[in-house]
């Protein structure tokens, strides 16, 4: 018979860290490059993101806090998503650092920057996809009450799309072979996507 550790999240979860984000588990990360009003790259990773829609393609970050990334998208109406691979972990992780407005990112991480074609934010130029975003809506999260939280929803509708063709096999992208990192819970835990985790189903109907 299974026991249930069950909580009230308002009355805390009386737990040594607060599982939410290690249970919605693992998550896509949201690598998001911007520039901002005065032409200062940006570029830092949210691990609440997602694709939201297909055609149009749009998707979303979330932001605990008005941060940098989220202060450039509402100034100019553009970003650019770029995949985190195993061989830019470390890089990804040394852009999570909370650094002053007018350092670049890029540089700080040691990243080569390629040009965008629809909007002014550079890709990260070693990054197997990116999408070029325009802003389609930047919502403030609130209570069940109506209380506004200090938590920003960003969605941008792709408008350029960039895959490196080593990925696609018969013009079909391989998920696994970009070795894609994906954030768990906890300070510090990510999983990797590889082959052998690969299982099929067929949806019904």
């Amino acid at each position: 018979m299974t026991e249930w550790h069950s909580y009230e999240p308002a009355d805390g979860h009386r737990l040594p860290h607060d599982p939410l984000n290690a249970i919605v588990a693992p998550r896509p990360i949201g690598w998001v490059s911007t520039m901002s009003a005065d032409g200062v790259a940006n570029l830092a990773p949210y691990s609440f993101f997602n694709l939201f829609n297909y055609n149009p393609p749009i998707i979303g970050f979330s932001s605990m806090g008005w941060k940098d990334s989220v202060a450039n998208i509402e100034a100019t109406g553009e970003f650019v998503w770029n995949l985190v691979s195993r061989d830019l972990g470390e890089a990804m992780n040394t852009t999570a650092a909370n650094v002053a407005a007018d350092v670049d990112e890029f540089a700080l991480a040691k990243l080569e920057m390629a040009a965008s074609t629809k909007v002014k934010p550079a890709r990260v130029a070693a990054s197997r996809a990116q999408f070029e975003c325009k802003l389609t809506q930047l919502i403030r999260l609130e209570t069940k009450e109506g209380c506004e939280l200090d938590q920003w929803l960003v969605l941008g509708e792709a408008v350029a799309i960039h895959i490196d063709a080593g990925m696609l096999e018969d013009g079909v992208y391989q998920t696994a072979r970009a070795q894609p990192i994906l954030r768990g819970g906890g300070p510090a835990d990510y999983f990797e996507i590889t082959e052998d985790a690969l299982f099929k189903m067929r949806r019904p109907g």
